[in-house]
């Protein structure tokens, strides 16, 4: 490998192995049949790239691209089933935050935890410590075990600590935008000391105006195939295209949605549709687009209330509206009626569920007849992301 590559990804695949019964992997795995029971998932199939020492370089595609896997495949938490890797520099990931952390010891005690499995000394972590204290800025709870942390006290030691330690090379999954606006300021500015300092950096992003803003080249995966690599801005519009030509298969709906309600109707064929009429669980911001789900009702249901909402992954509701609200009649005699609700995607870029309902009111007490929670996930792709949830699409005027 020349000296001046950083990571060397030479035709890397990844195969997972699909089961339909759980005992179908324990009778293939014991060869008590010769007929196979499984079927190969490629989650990368053949790719290869080179990252340069000094380079940021952004990784792009819908979910289920292969993006995580690279990554993680790249740090060593997976193993390839083909193909060869190849790594000159020490590695810190921005991953899953706080995955290597153990609850029972304090968070001194799992600052040199961590540091030691990435391949530093005492005396090294010694002298990054204040760095990364002052970084988490938790105060005396550093002395405390992790298990009694907040969940932003807990994000804001890991940040600090996969940041702080100094490596050559920093690989981050969607991790800079953790804790509050101000913490989030504090980790861009870090990241882009990191850069400035000439180390190497392999970036996931759904935040568009990151991927453009910090990468100097941008590999543009899809279904576990390397489409493309260039300039960012050449594979943002790539990825566009990309977006638009999914077809309506590619819909994910969530097998373990929570379910409940007294049955007398029923929400399905939940859908979310982009500005071109595809279905998909992907949406531009700032483009107009369209949710909705049908209903069967068991019963006669007076004036039913449907209803869908969208949260944050961490469970935080954002927004929402139903039928009532909107003064939609849905008092139209059928046994099942369609409802969409169409509307400008204004919300930042990022990963977000909706839930939907039908639900109303018997005499004055309130009934859910289903609902549906974290029925599907979507994600927006934005090229400017601004401060909270939405963009409030503001005209700035300087005289």
């Amino acid at each position: 490998m020349s000296n001046e590559v950083a990571i060397k990804v030479d035709n890397i695949t990844k195969v997972y192995k699909l089961y339909n019964k759980p005992k179908d992997r324990l009778i293939e795995t014991l060869g008590f049949s010769k007929k196979r029971r499984s079927t190969d998932h490629y989650a990368l199939n053949g790719v290869s790239f080179d990252v340069k020492k000094g380079e940021t370089v952004g990784i792009i595609g819908t979910n289920g691209s292969g993006k995580s896997t690279i990554l993680k495949i790249i740090t060593g938490v997976l193993s390839p089933t083909d193909g060869k890797l190849t790594i000159d520099g020490r590695i810190s990931a921005l991953l899953e935050l706080g995955a290597g952390f153990n609850q029972e010891y304090t968070g001194m005690e799992n600052i040199y935890l961590n540091g030691t499995m990435i391949g530093f000394t005492k005396e090294e972590i010694d002298e990054k410590l204040q760095d990364i204290l002052d970084f988490a800025d938790i105060g005396d709870f550093v002395y405390q075990p992790v298990k009694t942390y907040s969940s932003g006290m807990f994000v804001r030691l890991a940040f600090a600590v996969a940041i702080n330690i100094d490596p050559e090379i920093l690989i981050v999954d969607e991790a800079l935008s953790v804790g509050d606006v101000f913490f989030q300021n504090k980790c861009y500015k870090k990241f882009e000391d990191f850069k400035a300092a000439g180390k190497t950096v392999v970036f996931v992003s759904h935040d568009l105006s990151s991927i453009a803003k910090y990468c100097d080249r941008v590999i543009l995966l899809n279904k576990g195939d390397k489409l493309a690599e260039g300039g960012p801005k050449e594979m943002v519009n790539l990825y566009k295209k990309v977006l638009v030509g999914q077809a309506p298969a590619d819909l994910n709906i969530n097998p373990d949605s929570e379910v409940y309600g007294d049955g007398k109707a029923e929400v399905f064929d939940i859908f979310i549709e982009d500005e071109n009429g595809i279905r998909t669980n992907t949406i531009i911001k700032g483009t107009d687009y369209k949710v909705g789900c049908k209903v069967k009702f068991n019963e006669p249901i007076k004036d039913p209330i449907v209803t869908y909402t969208v949260k944050d992954i961490k469970g935080t509701d954002i927004c929402g509206t139903n039928t009532m609200f909107e003064r939609v009649d849905t008092n139209l005699g059928k046994d099942v009626i369609s409802v969409t609700f169409k509307q400008h995607m204004n919300l930042q870029g990022g990963e977000y569920l909706l839930s939907f309902s039908c639900t109303g009111f018997e005499g004055d007490t309130f009934v859910v007849h289903q609902r549906r929670y974290d029925a599907v996930n979507m994600t927006v792709i934005s090229e400017q992301n601004k401060v909270g949830f939405f963009d409030m699409e503001s005209e700035i005027t300087v005289e």
